[in-house]
């Protein structure tokens, strides 16, 4: 009986498949020189058919040894150069240039260059035995599948068969055990350029086989790609075969295949500087770049979609952290730079690649002038604004830059011509011109104005045209001097539809966004439908990156710290009060407190020694993430005394933040980060942390997105986090690196299902809202109109200035503008409270949904256009609501006692629950919210069941100790003195924090409710605020 379950199954079926669909030829074993570690007969065929010239000339002077110093000529190569430099570059031997694989060219203009490239032969050998000198004889290792491009041995697999009880596991055992990556076939470079473990379920890949060292890393589809709940794996086979039959039936299909060796391998150089005892060492590390299948399909599918349907789409690509986002970038690039489409013309002149990443464009460079060879190809916009209008006029392939240079394109051009005569003229024409933009970590600021500004440089003349075109048709521009026109009108509505034009999408620019956490207008705006039916269209999960262990799941291991707290009423009476203005009043107690700073210091310094300082070989580091620049300081000082106090000599910190902070305890005192850091420049502040000099970094709105620490392992959290910003804080834990297994979070202030809310949309599938209706806007347009503030003649009369042409400007149009928004300011002032606030709602309301909804649903309405320009700079000129007196509570409550208590630790298990569409923007709520009244005893009742616990008598001393304090403070009885409540409270509030550090020790639960819990810090301020002043005030009039 036929044994139908075994490997060689396995073999049959991948042979059979790439030799009678993909046209590769069988190899055999006896054909390949294991000292040579090739198959010297196809490579000398290979060059006798496609450069028989070349090959005559090297036989007429060598004759019967060409064959031999050929042969000798291309294995040296090989080993200095290595396999893809050779196979896509060729190589020298006695001063006779000779190619080993010739790749498909972008276009069909000479047909040579295809018949050339039909002229490779892939090749595929069962059983190879690749022993080498002694090891041949000793060992007879064979290599279940080997595949050859033209002789050359490019890629291994080593096959598994769970029904006879191996798994892909044992094939990654095999390639660390028993294959001796001494042996010129494995060499890194040298040869083979990757090797797969394969059974029927699992594929995975590796570019370097070190021996126990060597890391595999997933090549698999996923669980549902493109579908919901998609992880790591495989799915079902469509057909009922094997679940990785993709491996063989696409990837490694002929011309899939070649395209990867020539277009999407590439080696990878990093120069890293590594801290020894002989001071810092430079070292570099290569990595040979094999595309993972997310990258390689996202990348297909994104030119196969531009090649089909041309200019003009908007693409979304959501791949999670951990994706190699900065690959696919390059190779997206690289790709739509010399796309043809199927009539051979050329789909886009010019690549647009939007990012605020330095080390991009230089990744970028490196990795396309691998598959060029040539430079100038890159270009980054690292100058001015000249420096992009250069490139986009020249048409330079591939141009980096960011979204803030566009807005100034024009006054450019126009500055740079301003001395030049006619002949000379620096001209940005677009006609009949198309662009890619890809966008790095796409966003809301993607949606704003900057990136219409954007649209309008890279589709100038187009939008000029259609502009044209749009105002004769619908009656807006006086052709034929019938209409009652000023020229002013004429130059306002010519320029308000250009405005109007550049808002939707442009018929010559395909973007290609990529972010891992899209916002609901992003999904909106990059809308090019997926296999789902709907954006994204396409997407690698967090999920899957890590159950693929790309990244770390940073809520496996997080903890949460609650606070707790009673206040007592005072007052003989119980007024009523306004439930939310009472409720921000009492919250005001809880503000910054330094018995707070230094119990959380004590936590967090004594946590990391203890269980994070020995993770990672030792070398494991911890973020702080604070809640202001002074919560910075404040931390970084209370760090330094704790550690200096126990005299521990394990464990360091540096601060980082922005600017000059204040200090509120010591007069004309200020702190930066660089003094703060003993003299550590900004600029090397990354490199000094990532020494084994320091572990902890305390942040205040620094280092929580963009910031790639491999070594960060835990990170403490005294800082409210919601939506996004949540998941990009507490993602700087994900990166994977040697020895790193797991993290650790410890969090403050937010509670797990809010980190839960935050993080489960960008989890798997992203779902939204469907889109509001398109008439949504007419409605703000007509309720804004009936509230009687703003005119259509005081509208165009703006405009009439706004979108004078430039050439027209004077000196007096910003004052003209002024002057007639300050009509408008005028009548609003005239409005009683509520209807100022319904108004002013309804004009944000209007702003932010047609600056979003424009781009998206092609209004091309004049008027909504004009009255958007109009109601974004009269908002900026409404006067702005005053706080109104706040409640002083201090005569009527008294805080009593505070607790800081561990609540829960444990995994945040993301699987779990369903996940929530993402919201587009609100409905018309023009009205304010009402603030109903509430007793103020019944107020206190209800903070007290949410936070009360049991306290000491210590912690109800603890206020009455900081109010004798306070009162004895000189700086602050001069405040007291000399300025109204109001005013004092400025001074009160910055050196608050300071009088609670001093009462830090013996207090460590109340000083961590009031670091913790932002509301009863801010309600305990408020109440000493009052205590202290009228205690001062009132020793002045005793004496």
């Amino acid at each position: 009986m036929t044994k139908k379950h075994t490997e060689d199954r396995l073999e049959d079926a991948i042979e059979h498949c790439l030799t009678q669909q993909h046209n590769y030829e069988i190899g055999q074993s006896k054909d390949f020189d294991a000292e040579r570690a090739i198959e010297p007969a196809r490579v000398i065929d290979f060059i006798k058919a496609t450069q028989n010239k070349v090959w005559a000339g090297l036989v007429a002077v060598h004759g019967d040894t060409a064959e031999g110093i050929l042969l000798d000529g291309l294995v040296k190569e090989l080993n200095t150069k290595g396999m893809l430099k050779v196979l896509r570059h060729g190589f020298k031997v006695y001063g006779k240039k000779f190619k080993v694989a010739t790749f498909a060219p972008s276009n069909n203009k000479n047909p040579d260059n295809w018949a050339l490239y039909n002229q490779n032969v892939l090749s595929v050998t069962r059983q190879l035995y690749y022993g080498a000198g002694k090891s041949r004889d000793q060992h007879k290792n064979s290599l279940d599948i080997v595949l050859f491009l033209n002789g050359l041995p490019v890629a291994t697999l080593e096959l598994k068969n769970p029904l006879s009880g191996q798994t892909v596991e044992d094939a990654k055992r095999q390639y660390k055990k028993d294959r001796d990556h001494r042996e010129l076939l494995f060499q890194f470079k040298k040869r083979a350029l990757v090797h797969f473990a394969v059974d029927q379920d699992l594929v995975f890949m590796t570019t370097r086989l070190s021996g126990d060292k060597t890391f595999f890393l997933p090549f698999n589809l996923g669980s549902n790609p493109g579908g919901a709940h998609c992880g790591a794996g495989n799915p079902l086979s469509e057909d009922g075969g094997y679940k990785t039959a993709y491996l063989w039936r696409e990837v490694l299909a002929r011309d899939s295949f070649m395209d990867i060796l020539g277009r999407f391998m590439h080696l990878q150089v990093e120069d890293k500087r590594i801290l020894t005892d002989k001071g810092i060492k430079k070292i570099t590390k290569e990595t040979m770049i094999f595309p993972r299948y997310h990258q390689l399909n996202a990348v297909r599918k994104l030119v196969e979609h531009s090649k089909n349907k041309g200019a003009g789409h908007n693409y979304l690509v959501k791949h999670s952290a951990g994706s190699g986002k900065s690959n696919s970038i390059a190779w997206l690039a690289h790709r739509l730079s010399s796309l043809h489409n199927a009539q051979d013309n050329k789909i886009f002149d010019s690549v647009v690649v939007i990012t605020d990443r330095r080390v991009l464009d230089q990744q970028l460079q490196k990795t396309i002038y691998q598959f060029e060879h040539k430079q100038g190809v890159v270009q980054k916009i690292d100058e001015d604004t000249k420096q992009l209008v250069k490139a986009l006029s020249t048409g330079t392939p591939i141009i980096i830059t960011t979204l803030q240079k566009f807005p100034f394109v024009a006054e450019t051009l126009e500055k740079l011509n301003k001395d030049r005569a006619d002949d000379d003229a620096l001209a940005l024409t677009t006609q009949g011109k198309r662009f890619a933009v890809i966008v790095d970590e796409a966003h809301s600021s993607q949606s704003g104005e900057s990136a219409m500004e954007l649209k309008g440089v890279l589709n100038k003349d187009g939008i000029r045209e259609a502009a044209a075109t749009y105002a004769v048709e619908n009656g807006l521009l006086d052709e034929n001097d019938d209409m009652d026109l000023s020229d002013a009108d004429q130059d306002r509505m010519e320029e308000v539809v250009r405005e109007m034009m550049k808002r939707g999408k442009q018929p010559n620019i395909s973007f290609f966004a990529f972010t891992a956490t899209p916002k609901y207008k992003t999904l909106k705006v990059f809308n090019e439908a997926g296999p789902s039916g709907q954006a994204p269209f396409h997407e690698y999960t967090m999920r899957q990156a890590i159950e693929e262990k790309f990244i770390l799941d940073v809520l496996k291991n997080y903890t949460h710290y609650e606070a707790y707290f009673r206040v007592a009423q005072s007052a003989e009476n119980d007024p009523h009060v306004e439930r939310k203005k009472a409720a921000r009043a009492l919250a005001r107690f809880l503000t910054l407190h330094p018995h707070n700073i230094a119990q959380k210091t004590e936590v967090m310094v004594e946590h990391f020694r203890t269980h994070v300082r020995h993770k990672i070989g030792g070398r494991a580091k911890a973020m702080v993430v604070t809640d202001s620049r002074l919560h910075a300081v404040r931390y970084k000082q209370e760090f330094d005394k704790y550690i200096k106090a126990n005299g521990y000599k394990d464990i360091k910190s540096l601060v980082a933040f922005s600017g000059v902070v204040e200090d509120p305890d010591i007069q004309g005192k200020s702190w930066t980060e660089v003094a703060l850091n003993g003299g550590i420049k900004e600029s090397e502040l990354p490199e000094k942390f990532d020494s084994d000099d320091y572990q902890v970094l305390l942040v205040a709105e620094k280092y929580q997105t963009g910031f790639d620490q491999p070594l960060l392992h835990t990170m403490y959290v005294d800082k409210k986090l919601s939506g996004i910003q949540a998941v990009q804080t507490l993602s700087r834990l994900n990166r994977t690196c040697a020895g790193k297994e797991d993290t650790f979070i410890l969090d403050f202030r937010n509670k797990p299902e809010e980190i839960f809310k935050a993080f489960k949309p960008f989890y798997e599938q992203t779902p939204a809202e469907e889109l509001t209706d398109a008439q949504h806007l007419y409605r703000l347009q007509h309720q804004i109109d009936e509230a009687g503030i703003v005119f259509e003649e005081e509208i165009q009369e703006f405009c009439n200035v706004y979108f004078k042409p430039r050439r027209k400007a004077t000196v007096h149009d910003h004052a003209k503008m002024n002057g007639v928004l300050d009509k408008a300011v005028m009548r609003y002032k005239g409005l009683p409270e509520e209807e100022q606030d319904d108004f002013k709602s309804l004009c944000v309301n209007f702003r932010n949904m047609y600056g979003f909804l424009s781009q998206v649903i092609p209004y091309q309405d004049s008027d909504l256009e004009q009255l958007y320009t109009y109601l974004r700079f009269l908002l900026t000129k409404l006067p702005r609501k005053a706080a109104g007196a706040a409640y002083h509570l201090e005569d009527d409550v008294e805080l009593e006692y505070y607790r800081l208590q561990k609540i829960s630790e444990g995994q945040i298990d993301l699987t779990a629950g369903e996940v929530k569409a993402l919201k587009g923007p609100s409905d018309v709520g023009t009205g304010r919210g009402g603030d109903d009244e509430i007793k103020l005893s019944e107020l206190i009742d209800i903070l007290n069941e949410r936070f009360g616990t049991d306290f000491t008598q210590a912690d109800q001393l603890f206020f009455d100790q900081i109010q004798e304090e306070a009162v004895s403070n000189d700086n602050l009885r001069q405040a007291a003195s000399a300025n109204s409540v109001d005013d004092f409270r400025y001074v009160f509030n910055k050196a608050f924090e300071g009088l609670v550090i001093d009462r830090m020790e013996g207090n460590e639960e109340i000083f961590g409710k009031l670091m913790t819990d932002g509301e009863f810090r801010k309600l305990a301020l408020e109440h000493l605020l009052h205590k202290v002043y009228k205690a001062i005030k009132s020793d002045e009039e005793e004496d």
